[in-house]
């Protein structure tokens, strides 16, 4: 039988550099994403679309997510994370539970998007549509925390997500 492998002291570099670029991703879609909603709108309508190079993004930019979602959550089960910060039972939890419903988002999104555009589908974009305010929240109260961690616990919590621990 296999020993459990301690926690990592922190994250590796690739786990950063995906954590960064997806948050750019991320932010990019919801700040560019009228653009999209317009030539979803025209597709309904049975008009011609025209070439708009911030669709062709945010068609491509909700792949990467994906692919790189993905990436992460192999990493998240190969290397593993470090483990969370000393604090209340509570606070982990609801931790744990942002962490699952960001990363439950970067597969759902893309694919709901993906089935929407490519298939056609109006009950997938009307869900990609819907999720949009979840992200959003998801988002906000991650951030919201890292800030807490960093500024009222000074635990020097987000110091993990900008130095690699390999």
């Amino acid at each position: 039988m296999s020993a459990v492998k301690p926690a990592p002291r922190g994250y590796s570099r690739i786990q950063i550099i995906l954590h960064w670029v997806v948050t750019v991703l991320i932010v990019s879609q919801i700040v560019f994403q009228g653009a999209m909603s317009k030539a979803w709108d025209a597709f309904k309508d049975g008009a011609q679309i025209a070439f708009n190079p911030l669709v062709a993004a945010h068609v491509f930019g909700g792949l990467a997510i994906l692919v790189f979602a993905v990436w992460r959550l192999s990493l998240r089960y190969t290397r593993g994370v470090p483990a969370a910060p000393e604090g209340s039972a509570i606070g982990n939890m609801v931790g744990s539970l942002v962490h699952f419903g960001l990363y439950a988002l970067m597969i759902v999104m893309p694919v709901s998007g993906a089935v929407a555009w490519f298939g056609g589908v109006t009950q997938a974009a009307e869900t990609h549509s819907s999720l949009k305010f979840l992200v959003i929240v998801l988002v906000v109260v991650h951030v919201a925390a890292a800030l807490l961690h960093q500024f009222v616990l000074k635990d020097n919590l987000l110091m993990r997500m900008k130095q690699p621990a390999d």
